[in-house]
């Protein structure tokens, strides 16, 4: 299996609404909470509306924050005489991975057409598929 890690990070749109829904947040704990005599949980709502909101700026902004971590595991080049493909599906929800030959590589195009793989990974898919005749 070769594996190949993903990072995500918000966008800026995301974390500056994240941050703006934040600071409200903190002032309705400010003016609103508090003062209306909730005592400690007043506290607590602002103090926690801080933090979520110093948090979100931080991942949206922040030059130091990378974003979680996903690691993808690919199938490297099936071996002779192993077939690589999974059983098939029988669930009505789960699309069935048994597709024939012309299935798979109008799959893979589609997947190329939807930006999801690269020109050099659609033509090494596509080898593969083809040499499985």
């Amino acid at each position: 299996m070769r594996r190949r890690r993903v990072t995500y990070r918000p966008s800026k749109a995301q974390g500056a609404f994240s941050v703006v829904v934040g600071i409200v947040f903190v002032l309705i704990g400010l003016f609103v909470v508090i003062p209306g005599g909730f005592g400690i949980f007043g506290i607590l709502w602002t103090l926690m509306a801080l933090g979520i909101t110093v948090m979100s700026g931080y991942q949206a902004f922040g030059k130091g924050y990378a974003g979680p971590e996903i690691t993808i595991e690919e199938d490297e080049e099936p071996r002779r005489g192993v077939s690589s493909s999974p059983a098939p599906q029988t669930h009505d929800h789960i699309p069935s991975t048994s597709l024939d030959v012309k299935g798979r590589l109008e799959q893979l195009k589609e997947l190329k057409e939807a930006g999801l793989l690269s020109q050099e990974e659609y033509d090494k898919k596509r080898q593969e598929i083809l040499k499985g005749l």
